[in-house]
């Protein structure tokens, strides 16, 4: 499915639920350069000093590195089949917003039910955020599934407004927790979601991989808020690599966002 464009059928899906599922959405070729990548990421210490750098901006300042560094994490990020389907969803202008990239163990713990929709205070649902969530390595149950609340994307309520029922079952749930190598699921920004943790460690089970890239439609008067406080660092080296290329010139422009705001939660867990 690597050369997946979109269509008026899975626009209309994802006005109606909120997600797609896009099984062996990645290429080959792609997925074995970004696995080794997220490994150093995380077993050197750069993903934690990005972390640090979210949390304690005053002690750590920025990171030297940011994961747009990374060759394969930057394909990823401009994967043309990813940005035509993006095209179809948010629409010809759109904006990237930013990229996490981790690696847990198999039993790992959960999240509570969240969305991540990035307004403050919340208010409306005019412009959508897409989160494209690439599990690179699959997913099976031992990693711990990935629950929807299908349609909760168009109510407008602050991220934790359901973070009290932990990571619980609820009805009319989707619990993704099957899904091949190079699978992605892509999510409206303010659905409500949760990562279930596994029952516990199974023998022979391999990492959780997950990176999470994130876009957001753009528009006259629309400013988006940074996640990160070194936000004009990360698009300033995709600019630099020239990720976007002559398609899609406003990929990174930081025009499109609003002052970093001090008092916002940091990097943390991914879905």
């Amino acid at each position: 499915m690597s050369d997946y464009a979109g269509s008026a059928v899975d626009a209309a899906r994802f006005s109606r639920d909120g997600y797609l599922v896009l099984p062996d959405f990645l290429p080959a070729s792609l997925v074995a350069r970004l696995s080794p990548e997220v490994d150093h990421w995380v077993g050197t210490g750069l993903r934690q000093r990005s972390i640090d750098a979210c949390r304690r901006p005053e002690e750590f300042g920025p990171p030297p590195v940011v994961e747009l560094h990374m060759s394969a994490h930057g394909e990823l990020a401009v994967h043309p089949p990813l940005l035509k389907l993006l095209g179809e969803l948010l629409g010809p202008h759109f904006v990237f917003h930013h990229l996490h990239s981790d690696r847990r163990p198999a039993g790992g713990s959960g999240k509570s039910w969240h969305h991540d929709y990035e307004q403050r205070p919340q208010r409306d649902r005019t412009h959508p955020m897409i989160h494209a969530l690439h599990y690179i390595g699959g997913l099976e149950p031992a990693m711990g599934g990935l629950a929807l609340l299908p349609g909760s994307h168009r109510e407008v309520a602050e991220k934790d407004a359901r973070a009290q029922l932990g990571t619980a079952v609820l009805p009319g749930e989707v619990l993704v927790d099957a899904l091949p190598p190079r699978s992605t699921v892509i999510l409206h920004s303010a659905l409500f979601h949760t990562r279930r943790a596994a029952p516990g460690p199974v023998e022979g089970a391999g990492f959780r991989y997950m990176i999470d890239a994130s876009y957001c439609r753009t528009g006259p008067g629309v400013q988006w808020p940074p996640v990160k406080p070194y936000w004009r660092q990360v698009l300033a080296v995709a600019r630099e690599r020239g990720l976007a290329r002559s398609m899609w010139p406003n990929l990174f422009e930081e025009r499109h966002f609003r002052a970093y705001e001090t008092d916002h939660e940091g990097e943390g867990p991914l879905a």
